[in-house]
């Protein structure tokens, strides 16, 4: 019997369902012998490619909102961070892969249970785009508003280097909720500016560049990410 290399084992496809027998066993845990795993007439292979999970069938079972193990990671990040949606808790600590994954560590390490994985701010000009990324893997997109021509963001990589919840610019006179500081020369990620009246800047300004330089985020998403990112993540800028 000859001996198969590690690249024609790889693209073995027993059930001919589209995806290899070793995707099927270390990433997606769908049956190598059954095309349709979950039963819902649909392929393993066409419900990945076309952004469904292929072990939970009906419309619920859409990548970005499906959670087969109730873990409170949705089936498409566990597949981006390589862990077990059949398995709630991959690494055996104790601790549910949502859980690991919404404050930091990496569920898949059964070697350092406290093993904490890379926050990065990426900031698009071009897209006025925000990405909030762990590990790798992106968690969450924002549109924003940053620097007109005038006053553009700075590009390089910096780092957050100090919050307030509320700061109030004595330079323009309003406030600038969830700031998070990322240069010495007063650039900042914040919520769209709140003047003292308690007018507040229109989300019609997001994926505008209006700004004098800072970073502006929308309602709810700038406390996430205030509350996500502390002292000394990274901020890249595009």
């Amino acid at each position: 019997m000859p001996v198969l290399t590690h690249a024609q084992s790889a693209s073995i496809d027993t059930d001919g369902d589209g995806l290899s027998d070793e995707q099927e066993t270390t990433l997606y845990r769908t049956a190598t012998h059954n095309p349709d795993t979950d039963g819902d007439g649909y392929s393993d292979g066409q419900e990945i490619k076309n952004g469904y999970s292929p072990l939970m069938p009906g419309p619920q079972s859409k990548l970005s909102t499906s959670d087969t193990d109730w873990d409170g990671l949705s089936d498409g990040l566990e597949y981006k961070f390589k862990t077990d949606p059949t398995n709630p808790d991959t690494d055996g600590d104790g601790y549910s892969d949502g859980a690991e994954i919404r404050n930091g560590y990496d569920p898949t390490d059964k070697t350092d249970r406290d093993k904490k994985l890379a926050k990065q701010i990426e900031i698009n000009l071009k897209g006025q785009r925000m990405k909030k990324i762990l590990g790798g893997v992106v968690l969450a997109e924002y549109p924003i508003s940053t620097g007109k021509w005038k006053t553009p963001t700075p590009k390089g990589t910096f780092k957050i280097l100090n919050k307030t919840p509320r700061a109030w610019s004595k330079t323009y006179g309003l406030y600038m909720p969830w700031w998070m500081a990322f240069t010495r020369q007063g650039h900042g990620i914040h919520e769209l500016p709140e003047w003292p009246n308690g007018y507040k800047e229109g989300t019609n300004h997001l994926g505008t560049p209006v700004s004098h330089g800072c970073v502006r985020l929308g309602i709810g998403p700038a406390k996430d990410m205030y509350d996500w990112a502390p002292v000394g993540t990274p901020v890249v800028v595009r």
